[in-house]
């Protein structure tokens, strides 16, 4: 049973969202947000944080286990709005989806590793040669990581076989020992290193860009409406990961209970867990979004030239509902 969190500060949070919801127009219970979730955690964190108690809008869920699929979800119209990490984003703009990132947050580059079996023999990244490795999925996160940390280690990917798999073949795979290591993230990481013993062998610090991206579809901020709620919800995020910080114990029982681990397997993942941070919708972002993709492209992974900054959504999406 998670501690309570009714406290003063959760009240100020509550005040805070007052001007957002006003910002809102006659009727927002009748708008229904559709939005993707990956794993169900950002709907358990705001849960856990207090901050889906007064939602003026209606909030339809859907979960997913890894960005691609979330991605595929929003290119085909089935939600309005997802997060993931920027490679996947990049990698989903690129095929074609029509969106626009429409907020982002930053943790430096945590939260995606590459673990290996406990009392693995591979102990170093050049000890990857000659091995199998899982990136999970194509273009995603931890692909991303997997290619940035070959490089460094001047391993060229042709030296490694790289088995995609979706993250519960990818775990499969992991306890059969089908795979060496296996580029993951969040709560797998979680899992894996609690109930297997696995051990990170490297994070994304150094490598990632660390970002998590809202995605959102064109249709969904062409609409007053569902562009209003979009601000809302990503505010709420922005409030939940400040939560998160605030409140180290109850962040941790929410976690543990959440990824179904004991509290010291999920304390060491406490900084990368909440330490994201608003980041503007800027030249910066784009810039920072235009070398994932050229990385891709230098990859293989991707084809041609793209010009990130025409999609990103520089108008505020407060103003459409003044």
């Amino acid at each position: 049973m998670l501690r309570s969190i009714l406290s003063r500060r959760r009240f100020a949070t509550l005040m805070l969202a007052a001007s957002t919801f006003m910002a809102l127009p006659l009727h927002a219970q009748d708008i229904v947000l559709r939005v993707g979730d990956q794993v169900g955690a950002e709907r358990a964190r705001l849960e856990a944080a207090g901050l889906l108690e007064d939602v003026p809008y209606r909030i339809e869920w859907s979960v997913y286990p890894a960005a691609v699929n979330l991605h595929e979800a929003l290119k085909g119209g089935a939600i309005d709005i997802g997060s993931s990490a920027d490679s996947p984003a990049v990698s989903a703009i690129a095929g074609g989806s029509k969106v626009k990132i429409a907020a982002a947050f930053n943790n430096g580059g945590q939260g995606t590793s590459i673990i290996v079996p406990k009392d693995s023999d591979i102990t170093t990244i050049e000890d990857l040669r000659g091995r199998t490795i899982s990136p999970t999925t194509r273009g995603s996160v931890s692909h991303y990581l997997v290619l940035g940390a070959l490089k460094q280690a001047g391993i060229d990917p042709s030296e490694v076989t790289l088995a995609f798999l979706a993250p519960t073949d990818a775990s499969a795979a992991f306890q059969a020992g089908s795979i060496d290591a296996w580029g993951t993230w969040g709560i797998y990481t979680a899992r894996t290193t609690g109930t297997l013993g696995a051990t990170k062998l490297i994070d994304g610090a150094g490598i990632n860009s660390g970002y998590s991206v809202y995605a959102a579809t064109e249709d969904a901020l062409a609409d007053p409406a569902k562009r209003a709620a979009i601000a809302d919800y990503a505010d709420r995020m922005e409030r939940a990961y400040a939560w998160s910080r605030d409140n180290h114990d109850d962040f941790l029982d929410f976690y543990a209970q959440f990824a179904k681990q004991d509290r010291k397997v999920v304390e060491p993942m406490f900084e990368e867990q909440t330490s994201y941070t608003r980041r503007p919708i800027d030249d910066a972002l784009a810039a920072d979004l235009q070398k994932v993709h050229d990385t891709w492209v230098e990859a293989g992974v991707l084809k041609g030239t793209l010009d990130l900054s025409q999609f990103i959504e520089r108008e505020p999406l407060h103003e459409a509902t003044q």
